[in-house]
């Protein structure tokens, strides 16, 4: 049976485990191999309660070599778990690149979600949107981003309107033409969830459309039930307490997930 990252989310907790590792909270001789069993362990423990597993692509291409080698085997570990899985790598470039960036994640990793950016337009966004039709997979397109800077540019306003709003307007146009499991699109969307106000001013007017919402934890952002939005926290749960902690890792998860009244 093929894999469908749309239908799987859609029907999981809307929670979502980033995974940014850093070797200096492993110590010993083999750190990378510590952060190998650390995390399949946490993904173990955390299956049946995630939407997805998300994993940031700088924390691990910073380790060189080894590093895409243990990205690459925490993906499959994730797939072995049942756990869809979204690339958070933020790519954006003309088109002939954005073809190499989604040959590289959704191709090789069906049924897989990546995390762009839009600012070239649709021409370079349009490889990543058949990729992932191909594939069954998702694009998260950056509209709203969960940084206290986010609003230097995303705020402009333009024809009366803030910049994050057009891109969510053609986002919304485009969604038809990639249509996935239910009434989603596989064009989805990054709002970040240290902007409540615009999450829900944003989701019904993106109403085909998953929303993934940086920022439980570290950033501040408040879980709330919101239909479509996956929540999706990285420190708070990898390393509570600036710690590898697999029980209160998980503790911390089912909090949220109480939060969100799926618990």
């Amino acid at each position: 049976m093929a894999l469908d990252f749309v239908a799987e989310v859609s029907e999981r907790p809307p929670l979502v485990l980033g995974v940014d590792p850093r070797p200096q909270l492993h110590p010993g001789g083999e750190p990378l191999r510590s952060i190998a069993r650390y995390a399949a362990g946490l993904m173990e423990e955390l299956a049946s309660e995630l939407a997805a597993v998300k994993f940031q692509y700088a924390f691990f291409e910073a380790l060189g070599i080894p590093g895409w080698r243990l990205l690459q085997e925490l993906i499959a570990a994730a797939r072995v778990l049942g756990l869809p899985v979204i690339h958070d790598a933020k790519r954006g470039d003309i088109g002939s690149t954005a073809e190499a960036y989604a040959r590289a994640t959704l191709a090789r990793w069906p049924g897989s979600a990546l995390t762009v950016n839009p600012y070239l337009g649709k021409d370079a966004l349009q490889p990543f949107f058949e990729s992932a039709a191909a594939s069954g997979g998702a694009v998260f397109v950056l509209v709203k981003t969960s940084n206290p800077g986010s609003g230097d540019f995303q705020d402009l306003q333009a024809q009366g309107r803030p910049l994050y709003r057009h891109v969510a307007e053609r986002l919304a146009a485009w969604c038809d033409e990639y249509p996935a499991a239910k009434r989603w699109s596989r064009v989805a969307a990054v709002v970040g969830g240290t902007y409540p106000q615009v999450l829900q001013e944003l989701r019904p007017l993106m109403p085909k459309s998953l929303f993934l919402a940086p920022g439980l934890g570290a950033q501040g952002a408040q879980a709330q039930p919101l239909e479509g939005v996956l929540w999706s926290a990285s420190r708070a749960i990898f390393y509570p307490n600036g710690k590898p902690q697999i029980e209160e890792g998980a503790a911390r998860a089912r909090s949220y997930l109480r939060q969100l009244r799926v618990g």
